[in-house]
Parts: structure tokens; sequence; C-alpha cells
């Protein structure tokens, strides 16, 4: 790992500590940008460091732009995630830019957190099947709780809809979901 890599992933983390909702005792954003880190790692050990960035600032001071802000409804969700996304780049933009990256390399990690040329750029869709399994490893159970099966059955196909056919198979090989939702990823 290079120094200013480290440098800005120091900051995302200082970033992320102040996050005032918790998850298992820790700041909500900080566990799951090291939930990023370690999925990424595990999947891929030699990604690139721009990769490693855009994974663990994926949510970078994610509390500050709550959806709550937003109208209900899907319209109003999607306006959330695009602003969040847009948000997440310029956060790490200033980190990078400290660190002493070159505009080209904050500009990358920029369309990773963005998901511009997602199934058609290998970094964008690698932190997207990353996003996808950490969702589902972490975050999947309780979510599913709150909604019903018809909700959950369009996320499941959604989710499988962006990830890449490697994902979609690591997803049948390594979760157990009931047939009903696996076959989302089988397809």
């Amino acid at each position: 790992m290079s120094d200013r890599m480290q440098i800005v992933l120091n900051a995302i983390d200082a970033a992320n500590a102040v996050d005032p909702k918790t998850d298992e005792g820790q700041p909500e954003a900080l566990l799951y940008g090291e939930r990023m880190s370690a999925e990424l790692a595990e999947r891929l050990p030699d990604a690139s460091e721009l990769l490693q960035i855009a994974a663990r600032g994926q949510h970078v001071e994610r509390w500050k732009l709550p959806r709550s802000a937003y109208p209900e409804g899907r319209a109003g969700y999607l306006a959330w995630r695009k602003a969040q996304a847009v948000h997440h780049a310029e956060v790490i933009a200033k980190m990078m830019m400290a660190a002493g990256y070159e505009a080209p390399e904050v500009d990358a990690v920029g369309r990773m957190l963005r998901k511009e040329g997602i199934k058609r750029d290998t970094e964008v869709q690698a932190l997207e099947d990353v996003i996808c399994l950490v969702f589902l490893k972490w975050y999947f159970a309780p979510f599913a709780a709150k909604h019903t099966p018809e909700k959950i059955q369009r996320i499941v196909e959604k989710t499988a809809r962006k990830m890449s056919a490697e994902g979609r198979a690591l997803v049948l090989a390594e979760f157990e979901l009931p047939d009903h939702l696996s076959k989302a990823f089988a397809d």
C-alpha cells in the first residue's frame, strides 16, 4: 500500500468515525467501509489502489444526506442515491488531491463511485459486485425482515441485474437463498 493511499484510507475512516448511527457498537459508515475493503481484498486481492479507495469510500459521510430529506417513492429514492454518489465522489476527490493523487486518478475513482460505466468498465463492475456481496452478506437479512416478500423479490432481482456473471455465480455458490430468490442470480 502506498503512503498516499494510506493517507486517503485514514481520512475516509476519520470522516466515517463520526457517523452518529452505530452498528455492532461502531459508527455505521466506518463498519461498512471496513466490510467493503475486506470483501474486495477477499475477491480481488490484486485490486488497484483506485478501486480500493472507491470501495472504502463507498459510503463516506453517508449520514450527511439523509433519505428523509428526499421525497418518498422511487423517484425520491433515485434522486437520493444519485446525490449520495456525487457527494461520495466529491468528498473522496478532496481527500485524494490532498494526498497527492493526480486529476485522472481522482476522476477514475469518481466514476466508480458514481457507477459510470457499470457493465462496461471492469473496475466499476467489480465495485458494484462487492457492494452487492456486502449487502447480501451483512444487510440483506435485516432489510428483508422489514419488507414484504414482493418487495424483497424486486430488490433481489435488481441486485442480480447489477452484478456480473461472476458475481452472480459467487452468490449462488456462497449464499443459501430460497429457490424463488436464487433464480434471479441464475439467469
